[in-house]
């Protein structure tokens, strides 16, 4: 008998920032590895041609034989380009530079924008049995970008916690509206998690106080702080909650995740 408590299919969450080294794919592998820990089935998606994600989760770029292009472009069965991270409840479709010409490959088809949307909801999907699917994009308003807002039901946005952190915003807020008006209607934001955060500098309170004036709820009480083992962690392939569980930045993701399973009604431990 289904458990009908749970909502039906995985929340698909787009982990988006134009702006490069605001800790956008840290946040998607480490949100993620905090969720998988309490007990979520989660499936990363990279979607960015750079495959940090895949290269942090341990995934050698030799041994990419299927991604996310071939998702995309030769519509590769999920079974096969779905991997195992080695790291319990988390799963990756990995990425290669082979992405980056994904935009001019895929210009020609008139489905271009819904590909992922489509891949990500067939029937195939259902027997992974996925609370949370995570698409890391790439660091532009491309067309890969394009293609996980249509996807997903909500956006993720990680913000610096540097000067004109904010201005940056305006230009994605934009794109949400523009997908929101056009190909995905229920499209909504997620959230805004302030990142790199030293609490003993003023100008990372003034950043938070500013997105916090400007975007009211919209930011979680959650910050993840500047933290040197959320750096190291994946130079040696693995989560910051696995390289260093008790660290300040492992802590700041699990409480991120139980944050964000509360909006779900999905309860983390």
């Amino acid at each position: 008998m289904p458990d009908l408590s749970r909502p039906k299919g995985p929340k698909i969450i787009a982990v988006a920032n134009q702006k490069g080294g605001v800790g956008k794919t840290t946040t998607a592998i480490n949100l993620a590895s905090a969720l998988a820990e309490s007990g979520q089935k989660v499936l990363i998606v990279d979607l960015d041609p750079q495959g940090n994600a895949s290269t942090g989760l341990g995934i050698d770029a030799a041994n990419r034989d299927l991604t996310t292009y071939d998702l995309l472009v030769d519509d590769a069965p999920l079974a096969d380009v779905i991997r195992d991270t080695g790291f319990a409840g988390l799963s990756i479709i990995p990425a290669t530079v082979d992405l980056s010409s994904a935009d001019i490959e895929l210009f020609s088809n008139e489905k271009r924008s819904f590909l992922l949307h489509d891949a990500l909801r067939q029937t195939a999907m259902d027997r992974f049995g996925f609370d949370y699917i995570m698409i890391d994009c790439p660091p532009s308003l491309s067309l890969l970008t394009v293609n996980a807002m249509v996807a997903a039901h909500s956006v993720l946005v990680p913000l610096q916690s540097e000067f004109f952190a904010l201005e940056g915003l305006s230009q994605l807020m934009l794109t949400i509206r523009e997908i929101r008006q056009s190909a995905n209607p229920e499209l909504r934001i997620e959230g805004v998690v302030l990142t790199m955060y030293d609490r003993r500098n003023n100008l990372s309170r003034q950043v938070e106080q500013d997105a916090r004036d400007n975007l009211g709820d919209l930011v979680f009480q959650t910050v993840i702080p500047r933290n040197v083992r959320v750096s190291e962690a994946p130079s040696y392939a693995m989560p910051v909650l696995s390289y260093d569980a008790q660290s300040q930045g492992a802590v700041a993701y699990r409480q991120l995740a139980r944050e964000l399973a509360r909006k779900h009604k999905r309860i983390a431990a």
